[in-house]
């Protein structure tokens, strides 16, 4: 029983740590497209 808990928390801490993962990366992704610079001359439209 107690090897089954702790594969329970170690799943449990897996996927915390993986979904911090994730958010990070798409803040960076969010913020390298905010900064990203912008060609001279470009009008957007």
């Amino acid at each position: 029983m107690k090897k089954l808990l702790l594969v329970a928390v170690a799943a449990i801490g897996g996927l915390l740590v993986y979904r911090q993962i994730q958010a990070d990366k798409a803040e960076q992704d969010l913020w390298t497209e905010a900064t990203d610079s912008v060609p001279a001359g470009s009008t957007g439209a």
